[in-house]
C-alpha cells in the first residue's frame, strides 16, 4: 500500500509519519506514506505560489487547478496502475470504518490537501475521485484529515498490527464499541478491576468482554447496535441488563 498526500505543508505531515505504528509499518516495509509539496509544481513565475483570486469575488484566495494536476499526474506517471484520488474535503461522505476498509484495499492512494477557500472545482471534476469528510466542522487545512485516513488505513494493513485480533477487537470494526480496558493496580482510588479480568479463565473473560462490548454500543451508539451481527439472545441479555439498570425489573 502506498499514500501519498498532496500538500502545502509537507513538514507537517512528514513529523507524523516518523511516531508510533504507523513510523514502525512504513520502517518495516508494510507501507509507503509520502508528503508531496504542490508548490514545486506551481508556474516558474510564481515563485512557489499556487492560489489566486476567486472569480466572482469573495473572501479568500483559491488553490489552482494546474499545479494539482502536475502534481497528481507526476505522481500517477510513475505508479503501476492509476492511483485512486481523494480530496479531503467537509462537503464529502463522511469517513467510516467500513470505508476505510474499502480503501485498505486499493494498492495506491493520493489524498489531496485543500487550503485557503479550497481548490479550483475544475481539478475536482478533471482527476478527483471521491472527496471524503472526517466529520461536520471545518478545519483551516486538509492536512489533519489526510493524516487521520491515512492512520485509519495503515492499521489495516496486514502486519502493520500485531495480529488480526488486535484490528478486529477495535471500536467500530464490527459496528461494535470496543469493551472497557484495565491495567495495575488491581484497585485505583477505591475502584476496582471487575473480577473476572483478574481471574485468567479466558472463556469467561471473552464473554464478558462481548457482553460489555454489546451494552456500551447500545448505550452509546444504537445506531451502530442496529448494523452489528448480534445473536437474538445476545439482544435479549442486552435488553434486560438495560432494564434492570433502569429498575424496570423485578
Amino acid at each position: 500500500m502506498r499514500i501519498d498526500i498532496l500538500t502545502l505543508f509537507p513538514e507537517m505531515c512528514e513529523r507524523v509519519f516518523t511516531e508510533s505504528i504507523t513510523g514502525r509499518a512504513i520502517k518495516n516495509g508494510y507501507i509507503d506514506i509520502n508528503a508531496v509539496d504542490i508548490r514545486k509544481y506551481a508556474e516558474p513565475q510564481r515563485k512557489g505560489r499556487v492560489d489566486d483570486a476567486p472569480y466572482g469575488g469573495g473572501e479568500g484566495m483559491i488553490m489552482q487547478a494546474e499545479p494539482i494536476a502536475r502534481c497528481f499526474e507526476d505522481i500517477a506517471g510513475n505508479s503501476p496502475e492509476k492511483p485512486y484520488f481523494i480530496y479531503m474535503s467537509p462537503a464529502g461522505q463522511t469517513l467510516t470504518q467500513d470505508k476505510v476498509k474499502e480503501l485498505s484495499e486499493r494498492k495506491h492512494l493520493v489524498l489531496l490537501c485543500g487550503h485557503y477557500e479550497g481548490v479550483d472545482e475544475r481539478v475536482i471534476e478533471e482527476l478527483v475521485d471521491e472527496e471524503i469528510s472526517i466529520g461536520d466542522y471545518v478545519l483551516t487545512g486538509g492536512e489533519l484529515p489526510a493524516l487521520v485516513l491515512a492512520d485509519a488505513v495503515a492499521r489495516m494493513i496486514d502486519g502493520v498490527l500485531s495480529s488480526k485480533e488486535a484490528v478486529e477487537g477495535e471500536s467500530h470494526y464490527n459496528y461494535l464499541l470496543e469493551h472497557p480496558q484495565y491495567t495495575r493496580p488491581p484497585v485505583w482510588r477505591g475502584r476496582q478491576v471487575p473480577e473476572v479480568l483478574l481471574s485468567g479463565h479466558h472463556a469467561n473473560i471473552k464473554k464478558w468482554q462481548r457482553e460489555q462490548s454489546l451494552i456500551r454500543t447500545y448505550k452509546r451508539r444504537p445506531d451502530l447496535f442496529k448494523k452489528a451481527e448480534v445473536s437474538d439472545k445476545e439482544k435479549e441479555f442486552v435488553e434486560n441488563f438495560i432494564a434492570e439498570e433502569n429498575g424496570e425489573k423485578d
